[in-house]
């Protein structure tokens, strides 16, 4: 009785570990492609479809579509999801307001 419940044990912590490594894959994928998002992956011409997609589910859409650009412009590149995700593009992320606020949305 005791082996079985250890081979259980056993088996649902190796299913759990092989889950896990999925899971981190998959985030790893999304969130460090580099030849998708950081620092000079985009194109100027690719500034506005790249901000529309950032920008579509804020309620202040034109004031994100403006500073969006204006960063995408100045640093090619523009972080991946509609929020956050900021370190992935150093230059978006560390431009700031004369007031010290966050520049890029």
């Amino acid at each position: 009785m005791a082996k079985v419940v250890a081979l259980m044990l056993l088996a649902l912590f190796a299913i759990s570990m092989i889950e896990a490594t999925m899971v981190l894959a998959k985030e790893a994928e999304y969130h460090l492609d580099s030849n998708r998002y950081g620092p000079g992956s985009l194109k100027s011409y690719q500034c506005p479809s790249q901000c529309t997609r950032r920008c579509s589910k804020t309620q202040y859409h034109k004031p994100c579509m403006f500073f969006c650009q204006k960063c995408c412009r100045k640093c090619l590149c523009v972080p991946p999801g509609f929020y956050g995700n900021k370190g992935v593009c150093p230059c978006y992320n560390n431009w700031k307001t004369k007031r010290g606020g966050p520049k890029c949305p």
